[in-house]
């Protein structure tokens, strides 16, 4: 029976986690599975045919560490889903920049390195915003993530400091349709369109996770919504095990607010057919490189 490791955390109290749905499709299609937190010590990554990342949620707390592990398993004979290259340029949100650079269209952002008091009040000006949202450029879950209105910004001055004093990161205007309307986040198994997404916040908030009380809910996409997704598919260009992008209505398109290619919530529970998709992509994945390893 070939063997795969899911890759989670220590503890995942708090946290909404619907991996589980995978396990039937996995059985059935000749699979035995363990979860492992990435954090486990003395672990034989070679005992496993493939390892995927999946509920690893505080990666960012020490994010060279958790790369780390990444490449210890992808020095062991076991396969890395998604690839330990992927990982590596997806865990800083710079890479939103080159994906702009090649006419992906992202929320206008500024990139900073360090936070300087002095230069905080310009940020609205120069993005044409009475409110904006900072977050560092290694996060995930919306950890250390800031919304600000030019009317308060002073008070939150200490806090800023203290974050980002030695930390790089950057800052967008607040987008009302996130609350208006919600974030969409469409799915690709292996390149191939699974299902999509529409996330609102709760009253009074702007977070969409559900952790912190987001409505979800699943939506058929718009043409122009997949035309988006699969042009940054063509830009990316390297194998995908799963993908996620994260979209915003921004004038009249879609802006990518992220592009989720290292642990992202897969939202299995809102599309019954999902995780059986999830399996076949693996599956094709795993034909595919058997024969590439064949044919060397």
């Amino acid at each position: 029976m070939k063997r795969c490791a899911i890759l989670s955390m220590d503890n995942l109290k708090g946290y909404e986690v619907h991996d589980g749905l995978l396990n039937e499709p996995l059985k059935n299609a000749g699979w035995q599975t363990e979860t492992i937190s990435w954090k486990a010590e003395n672990i034989d990554w070679d005992q496993f045919d493939l390892v995927m990342i999946r509920s690893t949620w505080d990666y960012q707390l020490d994010s060279e560490k958790f790369l780390s592990v990444l490449q210890n398993i992808d020095n062991s004979t076991a396969h890395l889903e998604n690839s330990i290259s992927v990982v590596k340029w997806n865990i800083n949100k710079k890479y939103l920049r080159e994906l702009e650079l090649k006419k992906v269209q992202i929320v206008p952002t500024l990139w900073l390195e360090t936070f300087d008091k002095h230069e905080y009040l310009s940020w609205f000006e120069k993005l044409s915003t009475n409110q904006i949202v900072i977050k560092p450029c290694i996060s995930a879950g919306a950890f250390d993530t800031f919304r600000i209105t030019k009317a308060e910004h002073l008070t939150m001055v200490d806090v800023l400091a203290e974050k980002f004093e030695q930390r790089a990161f950057m800052v967008q205007p607040f987008v009302p349709s996130i609350v208006d309307e919600g974030e969409y986040s469409i799915f690709y198994f292996d390149g191939e369109y699974s299902h999509c997404i529409l996330k609102k916040p709760k009253l009074n908030d702007f977070r969409v996770q559900e952790e912190f009380g987001g409505l979800l809910s699943k939506v058929e996409p718009e043409n122009k919504l997949k035309e988006q997704a699969e042009l940054i598919l063509k830009v990316i260009d390297t194998p995908l095990l799963y993908a996620r992008f994260d979209f915003v209505r921004w004038k009249s398109s879609f802006a990518l607010m992220e592009a989720e290619l290292i642990e992202p919530s897969l939202y299995f529970n809102l599309d019954t057919k999902a995780p059986k998709r999830y399996v076949d992509a693996m599956e094709r994945r795993m034909s595919q490189l058997a024969k590439a390893n064949i044919s060397k």
